[in-house]
């Protein structure tokens, strides 16, 4: 009877043995990163015996699209299911610690214990010497102590006084040194535990099917939400008869879990959790509602707002800035029917901080033509713009750019590469040495009153000058109101030879300027409304 329940007993070990996981670490290869995910392919070794066994693959991402993850192994390898979990510990009860984390840890408990010791043993010499002070007074204070007697007492206090504050001290000396040597051992540990890229939750469990025993190759590839990029631009002009340099870049933001070391980075801008299921059509009842005048949207805009974040900055070609003029020749640009790749071919090393990292993808030389774009009424500066012809070829995403003209820093402006228009515009920013001035003519404006009627009349003079030591062009606008009350007419007595839209009350003029010239413009419009009645926005 022994003899079986030994037998079984050696069966169950070996049946547990058997049955143990053997974990790997995956290294990250490459990354392809999309606008709100990213693609990992990794890849680790590992000893299997024959048959059965149980995988674990450390150093995953701690947010895996689990119907993705692929796996790539030789052909006497068969996959029999794969999991994804943050918490492997707690669901099987494996003991991975590994022998040095171990006894870190150990060490760790050691001197937790005696600094705990110490603490208590200079506490108690503490309060020893607060009883020595407050009880000074030994005898009653009516009694009378003779010299031998009052000398020995304070010999006695003089040299226990003296003996438990060496006490307190050597006690203090001795905590301050387990306390640094617990601080480096906390350091030890975490770094013993971030040996890989970094350390995450994640892991992946295989149970497989081995013929052959022996060292095998796995490849394992998956979607992760932890990751996104977005393009930004560098533009650079150095004059208006020069063509704009352009940095094509990625701001690359990873939360993976996963250091990524030396990575083949690829950024795309396509979007794999994106609805594949084509839209249809259902019938469009139409219902009674509210007015909603807060939601003006303007779309197909022409022109691109400029954002003046410190403006008048020089910036200075730095040797960085000269070695990325290089960075097109380790771009590779794939370009299908849904998106555009950029692969890059030099390493990078983008850390799971969530912090943006810039990534340098091409240089583009783009030829533009410049004017100048002024709205007195609005704004008292002229704005440059660059008008870009056939830009499609250059794959441009939309984005951000900062602007960079004659050395300086003048903003940023937006890129609308979806702009359905054949000329994209960019603002390249404010052009202080065009003079701009919008002026009322007071002798050609007033107020008269006809019976129930009220005519006033408004007069303007546009001052445009160039100060600038070549010819520019200039498209000015102005406007005049319009009405869609019938009680309101209005009249546009003089426009002095600029384009008129009737529709929106927009005039436009084309000007050419030479340098040092001044050019002006009158506009003058007349409005007629009953006079018991008030225009609030005239």
């Amino acid at each position: 009877m022994k003899k079986i329940i030994v037998g079984l007993l050696l069966l169950a070990s070996v049946s547990i043995w058997a049955q143990k996981p053997i974990f790997t670490t995956a290294k990250v290869n490459a990354a392809t990163v999309y606008v709100n995910s990213a693609e990992l392919s990794q890849s680790t070794t590992v000893t299997l015996p024959k048959g059965n066994s149980e995988i674990v693959i450390k150093n995953v991402a701690d947010y895996v699209n689990e119907s993705t993850v692929q796996i790539n192994a030789p052909k006497n390898i068969t996959v029999l299911s794969v999991q994804f979990t943050k918490n492997y510990i707690s669901e099987y009860e494996i003991d991975e610690s590994n022998p040095t984390i171990r006894k870190v840890r150990d060490s760790i408990d050691w001197v937790t214990k005696e600094i705990a010791k110490v603490v208590n043993q200079k506490t108690s010499h503490s309060k020893t010497i607060e009883l020595l002070d407050k009880n000074q007074q030994i005898a009653g204070a009516n009694a009378t102590l003779n010299v031998t007697e009052l000398m020995k007492l304070a010999d006695y206090y003089t040299s226990k006084r003296t003996e438990l504050s060496n006490l307190v001290n050597t006690f203090s000396e001795k905590e301050n040194k387990l306390r640094k040597q617990l601080a480096t051992l906390n350091s030890k540990l975490e770094i013993n535990t971030q040996k890989e890229e970094k350390t995450s939750k994640g892991k992946l469990i295989l149970q497989i099917m081995n013929d052959l025993a022996g060292t095998v190759d796995l490849d394992i590839n998956y979607l992760t939400q932890g990751a996104s990029w977005n393009p930004f631009y560098d533009l650079r002009a150095e004059s208006i008869s020069s063509p704009i340099d352009m940095l094509y870049k990625g701001q690359v933001t990873q939360n993976t879990g996963i250091d990524w070391k030396k990575v083949k980075l690829t950024l795309s801008s396509g979007n794999p959790n994106q609805s594949n299921v084509a839209p249809i059509l259902s019938a469009w009842f139409l219902r009674f509602g509210y007015p909603n005048y807060g939601n003006y949207k303007r779309e197909n805009s022409a022109l691109n707002s400029i954002q003046g974040y410190a403006a008048g900055l020089a910036v200075e070609k730095d040797k960085a800035a000269l070695s990325e003029s290089t960075i097109s020749d380790y771009t590779t640009i794939s370009e299908n029917q849904l998106n555009v790749s950029f692969d890059i071919d030099i390493p990078y090393d983008i850390l799971s901080n969530g912090k943006a990292h810039s990534v340098a993808l091409k240089e583009i030389q783009l030829p533009a033509s410049y004017k100048y774009y002024a709205v007195p009424k609005l704004e008292k500066e002229a704005f440059l713009l660059a008008e870009l012809s056939d830009y499609s070829k250059f794959n441009l995403l939309p984005g951000e750019a900062n602007i960079i003209f004659e050395g300086t820093y003048v903003g940023k402006t937006f890129i609308n590469a979806n702009a359905t228009s054949d000329t994209l515009n960019l603002s390249m920013g404010r052009d202080k040495k065009i003079s701009i001035k919008r002026e009322k003519v007071v002798d050609k404006s007033g107020t008269k009153f006809l019976s129930s009627y009220k005519e006033q009349v408004f007069t303007y003079d546009l001052i445009i000058r160039n100060n600038k030591k070549e010819a520019i062009n200039m498209i000015l606008k102005d406007q005049y109101p319009i009405s869609t009350d019938k009680e309101i007419t209005i009249e546009l007595l003089e426009k002095d030879k600029a384009s008129a839209n009737e529709e929106t009350g927009v005039l436009t003029w084309k000007i050419d300027l030479r340098p040092n010239e001044t050019k002006k413009f009158r506009i003058s419009y007349k409005v007629k409304y009953p006079k018991d009645k008030i225009i609030d926005n005239l």
